[in-house]
């Protein structure tokens, strides 16, 4: 959906909504994960609310078409930030189909909704770039950034750049499409030096049987270039250190589904992924598998379920840590399908973990002193948790 007043074209998203915790003096601040990209199930375990409103308006001179895209955003208690603001021109004689943009452009290519991560998505930064671009029977794309974004700017003395370059309707086999990304980073004042990275993406349309989706991602990256395509932290973002952080070398594997028949309709995720600083010696081993399954019983009503186990491990031997996490979500919607929006969700999550996982997220660093979000699970020597709430989650 989307809302078009005097020309003005509005688009946004909005999750929240009440937790009530049967443990209510240990609440989870950010949601139970073990920090993994592809960890964090995020059904009845969002541990954050907010809104993101895009604002866009279209101009046509004698063919010539030109955008302005204005987004901002509301997230927990911090301030209005800028997501992305640019310009965009379309239409040009030397390359009709071409969309060429400068501003700061949020580029998310493809997610795994069930796990809120993009694995392809090389905004937000400040910079220029174009998409679209017919060459033959693909498409390219490509984009030049900086580490500033409206927001926040680099500190003193440190500066980084990026360079993407995206092809993609690759027509592979019957049904089947790849896409292909490359990223090159050059830094100078940081603890470490520039990075690369590699990312092969091929999605399958009618996998087996149909009206099942397949897509398989294959990545690799180093210094401050992440797996995405977008920058790895450049400064510790949990504790607001102004020393920076090293880049760190990450290869990952990762296939997802995604499906609907009739009323049943569902996405689920296996993915393992490998993790070292480039100040470490030690690797870190991060697994998930689970998956969120959707049942309608009338248009409007219907069940989801969604289950994930996921682990790190470390080459030091350092004991490993698990979490497993089960949630059941009655849900009034618009539509019988998987993908239908607005939600409004009644939630009940069980999650439990071992002693090794409930002490690495009462620290702000793991084993492998790699810096870890402030979930805090694990506080009071904690190895379990029942979550119960209400939420909504909205895009148009």
């Amino acid at each position: 959906m989307a809302a078009d007043v005097g020309g003005v074209e509005v688009t946004g998203y909005s999750r929240g909504g009440g937790v009530y915790s049967y443990n209510k003096d240990q609440q989870v601040k950010g949601g139970l994960t073990l920090g993994g990209d592809l960890q964090k199930y995020r059904l009845g375990n969002e541990g954050d609310y907010g809104v993101e409103v895009n604002i866009a308006k279209t101009f046509d001179v004698e063919g010539v078409k030109y955008k302005l895209d204005y987004m901002p955003t509301k997230w927990n208690s911090g301030n209005v930030g800028t997501e992305q603001a640019f310009v965009e021109m379309s239409g040009l004689g030397f390359a009709p189909e071409a969309k060429i943009w400068v501003g700061q452009r949020r580029l998310r290519i493809q997610d795994v909704h069930i796990v809120d991560k993009f694995l392809l998505d090389y905004g937000v930064n400040q910079g220029t770039g174009f998409t679209d671009l017919s060459v033959g029977s693909v498409k390219v794309g490509a984009a030049l950034q900086t580490g500033d974004t409206f927001d926040k700017k680099m500190i003193a003395g440190t500066s980084a750049n990026r360079l993407n370059v995206d092809i993609s309707d690759i027509n592979s086999n019957p049904g089947g499409k790849v896409r292909v990304m490359l990223t090159s980073v050059s830094t100078s004042g940081l603890a470490s030096s520039g990075g690369s990275g590699l990312s092969v993406n091929h999605n399958q349309s009618d996998f087996l049987v149909k009206g099942l989706t397949n897509s398989l991602f294959l990545q690799t990256s180093s210094g401050y270039a992440a797996l995405n395509g977008q920058f790895n932290n450049f400064y510790n973002v949990y504790t607001g250190s102004t020393v920076p952080e090293y880049g760190k070398k990450s290869n990952r594997i990762a296939d997802s589904i995604n499906w609907q028949s009739g009323r049943f309709g569902g996405q689920a995720i296996v993915g393992y992924q490998t993790t070292k600083a480039d100040n470490s010696s030690v690797t870190t081993k991060d697994t998930s598998l689970g998956g969120r399954i959707s049942y309608a019983y009338t248009n409007n009503f219907k069940m989801l379920v969604e289950a994930g186990t996921t682990s790190r491990k470390f080459s030091d031997n350092t004991a490993a840590q698990r979490l497993n996490k089960l949630t059941i979500a009655p849900t009034i919607a618009l539509s019988p399908d998987f993908w239908s929006r607005p939600e409004l969700r009644f939630y009940v999550t069980r999650a439990n973990w071992n002693a090794a996982a409930a002490t690495a997220n009462a620290a702000t660093t793991d084993a492998a002193g790699v810096s870890q979000p402030d979930t805090g699970f694990g506080a009071n020597g904690r190895t379990s948790q029942t979550l119960a709430g209400v939420q909504y989650e909205v895009w148009w």
